[in-house]
């Protein structure tokens, strides 16, 4: 009987994910709003912490989004939306939630996306290292 394997992130590591990127964001003293998202683009878990800015519920939620939907890290996409790239326009498109910057980065199994997490409310790079954080839990969990 035919049968699809792949790796799925359950509510336990989606904490663990996020408690990663809290502890990233205190080391480096940005406070941010964190969204782990499942492979149909659902949310998982979710942190505000305090002191993050009201805008980035929406932002680190869409940033995930935007990254499990188009298999493909938010920071990428600045180049690719811009006027004279590809994919000019993206961000009028998906009811305006897709997100052309930092912090947005796929959870991959092999060659699928699984889910993906959102961090907003630090820099650019702020919000790529914390996001980064996180990754390296789903990357240690993939491998177990």
């Amino acid at each position: 009987m035919p049968r699809v394997e792949r790796m799925e992130i359950d509510l336990a590591l989606a904490i663990a994910m996020i408690d990663a990127a809290m502890a990233k964001s205190q080391e480096i003293s940005a406070p941010v709003s964190i969204a782990v998202l499942d492979h149909g683009a659902n949310l998982l878990a979710f942190s505000r912490m305090d002191g993050a800015e009201l805008a980035g519920p929406n932002l680190a939620v869409d940033k995930a989004y935007t990254s499990v939907t188009n298999r493909i890290a938010t920071g990428e996409l600045k180049a690719r939306v811009a006027p004279d790239g590809d994919l000019p326009g993206m961000s009028a498109n998906g009811n305006g939630r897709y997100i052309a910057f930092a912090g947005g980065i796929p959870c991959w199994d092999g060659d699928r996306v699984v889910g993906a997490i959102g961090v907003s409310g630090g820099s650019w790079d702020e919000d790529q290292i914390i996001a980064e954080a996180a990754i390296a839990v789903f990357e240690k969990a993939a491998q177990a």
